[in-house]
């Protein structure tokens, strides 16, 4: 529905709200389809009315207040958790975090963020908690609003040169690397913190749910590897690399079996060894 009908639905049911009683059932779930956030108002008109179905859509838009009202408490707490992490003097904040440690194929990638003070998108979650349809919108948003933000890689090369861990962090410093301004403070997603990086620096177990800078580089950097996975995909069909992202699942495992490795396949990690040796 467009903006503009949405306001004029909103006006009508502001103006009828008190003879709702004058509209059927069907006409009132029908002009209320699109409504996300009933007035008080219209709230208050809804209650009054006994007819069940009108119970039911006071009863559906009650639950709405509720599930909202949870999530600006959960978005609150993240970011006073992520406050309490700071000192004196930490203004600019850089999460970070990385997608793919655990596939058998494709490079591990890594995402900074600076978030605006205050900037908390409806939503905002470890990647892992989001549907795809819901991080690619809130890819869109955060890059929008970042202070600064910028993704790294490491290689499969890198990764079987350094191991997954190592490269892990290679990945996340380029991507620190990557931003257009020097953060005070670093929350890094995970048990480690950066080497080599002469900035303060925690590490959050669980950050990606926690931290509201480090949901944001998980969600960045989540985006970034899938998008490259489908990419690679195109370059080798037979793997199915748009269906798990590299993953091991059944379906990846016989292609491997079938069909041997590719060069992105992590011929070092075990599943994909065992297949091709």
């Amino acid at each position: 529905m467009s903006i503009a009908k949405k306001i004029l639905v909103k006006s009508f049911l502001m103006e009828q709200f008190v003879n709702i009683k004058s509209l059927s059932v069907g006409r009132i779930r029908e002009l209320t389809a699109s409504e996300d956030e009933p007035s008080a108002e219209l709230l208050e008109a809804l209650a009054a009315d006994s007819r069940a179905g009108v119970q039911a859509i006071y009863k559906h838009y009650l639950k709405f207040r509720v599930r909202e009202q949870d999530e600006n408490i959960r978005l609150k707490e993240m970011r006073l958790f992520e406050g309490s992490l700071g000192k004196p003097g930490h203004q600019l904040v850089a999460g970070i975090d990385e997608a793919g440690r655990g596939p058998l194929a494709g490079p591990v990638v890594a995402a900074a963020v600076v978030l605006q003070p205050g900037f908390l998108p409806q939503g905002l979650n470890d990647s892992k908690k989001l549907t795809p349809v819901k991080r690619e919108a809130l890819d869109t948003v955060i890059k929008t609003g970042a202070v600064s933000w910028a993704v790294g890689m490491a290689t499969v090369g890198e990764i079987e040169l350094f191991n997954i861990h190592h490269a892990s962090l290679l990945a996340m410093r380029r991507a620190l690397n990557g931003l257009q301004l020097s953060p005070d403070l670093i929350l890094v997603d995970g048990r480690f913190t950066l080497p080599g990086v002469d900035v303060d620096q925690n590490s959050v177990v669980g950050g990606d749910g926690l931290c509201p800078s480090i949901a944001a580089a998980s969600i960045l950097a989540k985006v970034t590897r899938d998008r490259l996975m489908d990419t690679l995909h195109l370059l080798y069909p037979e793997y199915g690399f748009d269906r798990h992202r590299g993953y091991g699942t059944p379906y990846h495992l016989t292609a491997i079996s079938v069909h041997g490795s590719c060069p992105v396949h992590r011929r070092s990690f075990l599943p994909v060894k065992q297949l091709t040796d």
